[in-house]
């Protein structure tokens, strides 16, 4: 090489290095994200240099990253016409449409590259952040992968493959596969040991899955300051009521809400007391939650999660019109909060309107892909709509030498939320061991039911009875015709006439008494757990004899979890005449007892029930008598569409038969679901895929 051209290399070699140094300013800026300072930076240093390469791309990325992205795309697109081979100003021509969240298109391009230069970190980095933009999770990890392997210890690369992992596992949690979920979290503390977004979607999906001690330990993990102290115990809080230990998760709340204070965080504190008045409904504070929500309210009149605790507090409280007015202001403010969409799916179908039920949680699930919970909400509706078939069979005997053996099979078809029908078949023999007299009745049932409207429900059943009797049989007609109101908040009534055939032993059977009922029934709740049940009954006999009746039960809900009900009951009956040698018929009968009820679960798919009651019994003038009933059942779900359930139950209560004995029953019921689905649920899918 001669000296003129040595002297000219080391001329361009010295611009070179001063052009990199006069730069080095605009780089930091860069760096720091000081984009506009940047922009102004690069675009100065062009005026002066305005071939410089490296200054253009500088500037195209300050432009485009200080919010104008399209007018970097076009700068990166002029580059590559004057540089088409150059991997710098192809890749940020590519970034620049990242910025505009145009992903799509940015991936062919990525593929392209990582095909053409396999070794360049930036390419896989960014093709697989690009990945994930695209919640092709599976595909990105893969590359992100390759990404580390060239730059072990790279911290933006690992950042890419914590954000990959965790929507890659929020994908499985959706599809409620929670093994590989899990198993992608733990994955995460092997690049950020104790990562705090990955403990809490640990959390999370063990709170879905109902692993309640699991979770409340991940938050005791999650709390390494004071005020993440507070996210956690919010979170244990939560735990505590999936659980059911509705006293500690108030508890925790309370506590949660006393530390907040001190640090000033309005988000938190939102949080926090959000999940205190929670808690206070949770634990049936009515009043103490009203009280909170309102003052809340003053503070927050805008905000979103107040209006979902007044919809909370409603549904707890029998108000759903207060409820569904709630979420529908929350809609209107924010169309995708969950929590509006998924309410007022609930709150519709406490209001009775099944239809507009589905289509709300319809709604929510083309916001919210595969969400668990509007899943099982649309599933628990199906449950109540499918056709299915009930088998129950019972052996009853009593102290009277009686024993009887009854079968009935009921199958049960809706046509659409409004119009149901039934088909019934009842099959019972009986026997007197002493007597040796024998009989037994076949009844053939036809039931039609129908929503005139939300909580106006008119049902009317009708058939025959044909009973024998050793060398006579008849058959007599049936009816039963109810109408269900729910006049008001928290109050339920039915009126009802039946036509019964008396087919309780065999010496009944034989008399052919048929008894025409004129019911009502009352309950009235109320949201300090006191509740009130009356039964209002008159009963012509075909045998010119007359009953009346009243029933009054007064009781207390002592917990939630499991059901728990404490009461008194009173029952009062008379008969136009006595006839005793037939049947039980005294002028005056009196009971007064007092009763607990317990129902709850053995485990998720098992649950229990069990009620005893005692007192004492007065007929006519005799003396007090002491009385004794109770009841026992257990069900169990053996699979989505079978179910099953035994129980037992004794008597010594003279009404409790028509003949005034005490008596025994055991018994099984098996319940099948004909179809996965309900007849209409075609229909309403595409009618609300059309919409």
């Amino acid at each position: 090489m001669n000296t003129y051209k040595l002297i000219a290399l080391f001329l361009l070699l010295s611009f070179s290095v001063q052009a990199q140094q006069s730069m080095q300013k605009g780089f930091e800026l860069l760096e720091n994200g000081d984009f506009a300072d940047a922009e102004i930076f690069f675009e100065a240093f062009l005026e002066s240099d305005s071939e410089n390469k490296t200054a253009q791309i500088c500037y195209g990325r300050a432009v485009g990253l200080n919010g104008a992205p399209k007018t970097a795309n076009a700068l990166f697109g002029d580059l590559q016409q004057k540089y088409p081979d150059d991997y710098e100003v192809a890749i940020n021509y590519i970034e620049s449409l990242l910025w505009a969240g145009k992903f799509k298109e940015a991936k062919p391009l990525f593929k392209d590259m990582v095909a053409k230069n396999p070794e360049k970190f930036g390419a896989l980095l960014g093709y697989a952040n690009t990945l994930s933009n695209l919640k092709e999770y599976k595909t990105a990890l893969y590359w992100v992968n390759k990404a580390i392997a060239l730059q072990p210890d790279n911290e933006g690369a690992k950042i890419s493959r914590k954000y990959i992992k965790l929507g890659y596992a929020n994908e499985f949690v959706n599809a409620q596969n929670y093994g590989m979920g899990q198993q992608l979290l733990q994955e995460i503390f092997g690049d950020f040991p104790e990562d705090k977004e990955a403990l809490l979607n640990l959390a999370n999906l063990q709170l879905i899955t109902k692993e309640t001690d699991s979770a409340k330990n991940t938050y005791r993990r999650y709390a390494t300051s004071a005020k993440d102290s507070i996210t956690a115990i919010n979170g244990i809080a939560l735990a505590e009521h999936i659980a059911g230990n509705e006293k500690m998760a108030l508890k925790m709340a309370l506590k949660a809400k006393e530390k907040v204070e001190s640090f000033g965080d309005t988000g938190l504190s939102q949080h926090t007391y959000d999940r205190y008045v929670q808690a206070l409904i949770w634990n049936r504070k009515f009043t103490e939650a009203r009280k909170e929500i309102d003052s809340l309210a003053v503070v927050f009149p805008n905000g979103n999660w107040v209006q979902a605790l007044n919809a909370t507090l409603g549904m707890y409280t029998g108000d759903f019109k207060a409820s569904l007015s709630s979420y529908d202001a929350i809609l209107s403010k924010d169309s995708v909060y969950f929590d509006g969409n998924l309410g007022k799916a609930n709150a519709l179908f406490a209001s009775d309107q099944i239809v507009p039920a589905y289509k709300a949680a319809f709604q929510t699930l083309k916001i919210f892909k595969n969400q668990k919970d509007a899943q099982d909400f649309i599933e628990k509706l199906n449950g109540l709509h499918t056709p299915n078939i009930e088998e129950h069979a019972a052996y009853t005997f009593d102290n009277g030498n009686n024993v009887a053996f009854s079968n009935s099979v009921n199958a049960f078809v809706p046509f659409s939320t409004k119009f149901k029908t039934t088909l019934n078949y009842q099959y019972r023999t009986t026997e007197n061991t002493v007597t040796q007299n024998k009989a037994e009745s076949h009844v053939v049932l036809v039931g039609f039911g129908y929503k005139l409207a939300p909580h106006v429900d008119m049902t009317t059943v009708l058939g025959f009875n044909n009973s024998r009797f050793m060398e006579t049989a008849y058959t007599q007609p049936v009816l039963d015709a109810k109408l269900k109101l729910k006049p008001f908040k928290l109050q339920n009534l039915e009126l009802g006439y039946q036509r019964e055939v008396q087919n309780f032993n065999a010496d009944l059977i034989e008399r052919e008494i048929v008894m025409n009922h004129y019911g009502l029934n009352y309950n009235l709740g109320t949201n300090f757990n006191l509740g009130w049940y009356t039964q209002l009954m008159h009963t012509q006999q075909t045998d010119n004899n007359s009953r009346n009746l009243l029933f009054t039960s007064l009781y207390y809900t002592v917990s939630q979890k499991p059901v728990l009900k404490f009461g008194l009951n009173y029952q009062y009956i008379t008969f136009g005449e006595q006839v005793p040698s037939l049947y039980f018929s005294p002028e005056k009968y009196q009971v007064g007892e007092v009763f607990g009820d317990i129902r709850g679960k053995i485990s998720t798919d098992t649950h229990y029930m069990a009620s005893v009651a005692t007192g004492i019994q007065k007929v006519e003038n005799d003396p007090q008598t002491s009385i004794f009933r109770a009841e026992a059942a257990v069900q169990h779900q053996f699979g989505k569409r079978l179910s099953g359930s035994v129980y037992g139950k004794y008597s010594n209560i003279a009404s409790a038969t028509a003949a005034g004995f005490e008596f025994t029953e055991i018994g099984f019921k098996l319940k099948w679901s004909l179809t996965k689905k309900p007849l209409f649920f075609a229909n309403l899918e595409a009618d609300n895929k059309s919409n």
